[in-house]
């Protein structure tokens, strides 16, 4: 189809109309669409997504794309992406379009009788842009493949998209593999090349690149500024950026990123790699200055408080200072579990309360590994257990039918005597 559509843009759009009509109907068509578009579809007909409507989002105010555009780190290379792709777009007549990581049209420029009618697909600034929503396209399925993709004409899961052609390929954030958006280029079939998701991949692996050396830049920036402050310190110390990533350390291990409170201020504060901390504004980071002492200090109190319907959280006080962190479902039916059972639980315990099956270790071990991230040294294994010099308050919803309604693990139905106790 690839080949056909290079060399033939009428009769590939054809045989793509053709075969879209036939495997939405349920018949089995003569060309079999491509694994990629096939396995699309098949994911909007599950979610009973028509294919005949037109499936259109609200679009974001005016105000909540411009804070969308001053948050988002694409904003920084914005000129990567026009170089790369503009010149060639506008000659073709194509768009660049640029979405967010939840699928929301952020940016676009380029042919103006093609963004006429981009318009009216409703394909514009503050769209939703997301596969569930408008079925499959080059934002959309970009983003949930993760890799660069193109759908031709009749590819479109919706009808009313199908005179259209795009080609799009995710950015991710370079430091953790985030998804920060996608940048796709679209336009009329007969002015896309079956190569266009080849150049616009390429294109967003040049702006991954730009985006590195951009954080290594500030990262040295904070790193010139920090060590001299570090060396004059006697304790354990580190000098780290708004997101948590080390640009120095001083007389402890270095690690590439601190877990740093949501909301940051100076003060004390108790992070779970390290104890107890103050942290204290820097240029652009922060200086993070450890206790003497990095395990929880005796007292620490720990509240896991599942009251609220869906408000589910635990929280730490410990020293001067204390952090909240709300818990997934699982999260939560987990740390009620060894509340309960303060002499710990083992992985294959855990499973059989879970699950009811004591050889799922697999996923109570991983979903464990991630309750660790944020209660650190708070929590001890082999067993599992809350540390035995910490005090664990279980905080009950007043009717006990209130208690963690969606869950359908056997021990958390059957129900603890005692939050404190098996």
């Amino acid at each position: 189809m690839t080949q056909l559509a290079a060399v033939d843009t009428a009769r590939a759009a054809r045989v793509l109309s053709e075969t879209r009509s036939a495997t939405l109907a349920g018949q089995r068509a003569r060309v079999a669409p491509r694994p990629v578009i096939g396995q699309s579809w098949e994911r909007l007909l599950r979610r009973g997504l028509d294919p005949d409507q037109d499936a259109r989002a609200r679009l974001l105010s005016r105000e909540e794309v411009a804070r969308r555009r001053e948050a988002s780190p694409l904003r920084h290379v914005l000129p990567v992406l026009r170089e790369g792709l503009l010149p060639a777009a506008d000659a073709a007549r194509h768009i660049m379009v640029v979405a967010d990581g939840d699928g929301r049209v952020l940016w676009r420029e380029g042919s103006p009788s093609v963004l006429r009618k981009a318009d009216r697909l409703g394909f514009e600034p503050g769209a939703d842009w997301r596969e569930d929503v408008v079925g499959t396209n080059g934002v959309g399925t970009a983003a949930v493949l993760r890799r660069p993709v193109q759908v031709f004409a009749s590819e479109h899961f919706l009808r009313t998209h199908t005179s259209w052609t795009c080609a799009g390929a995710p950015v991710t954030d370079p430091r953790d593999g985030r998804l920060l958006g996608v940048v796709d280029v679209s336009g009329p079939l007969e002015t896309m090349h079956p190569a266009t998701a080849a150049w616009v991949g390429s294109v967003a692996k040049l702006a991954e690149a730009r985006l590195r050396e951009l954080h290594q830049a500030s990262l040295e920036r904070l790193r010139a500024v920090g060590a001299p402050v570090l060396a004059r310190l006697g304790g354990r110390a580190a000098v780290v950026d708004g997101d948590g990533w080390t640009a120095a350390v001083a007389r402890m291990p270095y690690t590439a990123r601190i877990a740093l409170p949501k909301t940051l201020s100076p003060g004390r504060r108790w992070l779970p790699a390290i104890g107890l901390c103050s942290l204290e504004p820097l240029a652009d980071g922060w200086l993070v200055r450890a206790g003497e002492e990095p395990a929880p200090r005796n007292g620490t109190r720990i509240v896991l408080d599942l009251a609220r319907p869906r408000r589910w959280s635990v929280t730490v006080f410990g020293g001067a200072d204390s952090w909240s962190h709300e818990l997934s479902p699982r999260h939560a039916e987990l740390l009620y579990l060894l509340a309960g059972h303060r002499a710990g639980r083992s992985a294959a315990e855990l499973a059989g309360d879970l699950y009811g099956d004591p050889a799922r270790t697999v996923t109570v071990r991983a979903e464990m590994s991630r309750i660790r991230r944020y209660l650190g040294a708070l929590l001890e294994h082999r067993p599992y257990r809350f540390r035995e010099d910490t005090e664990v308050e279980v905080v009950l919803p007043d009717d006990p039918a209130g208690l963690l309604p969606h869950s359908t693990a056997p021990a958390v139905r059957l129900g603890l005597t005692s939050p404190h106790g098996p």
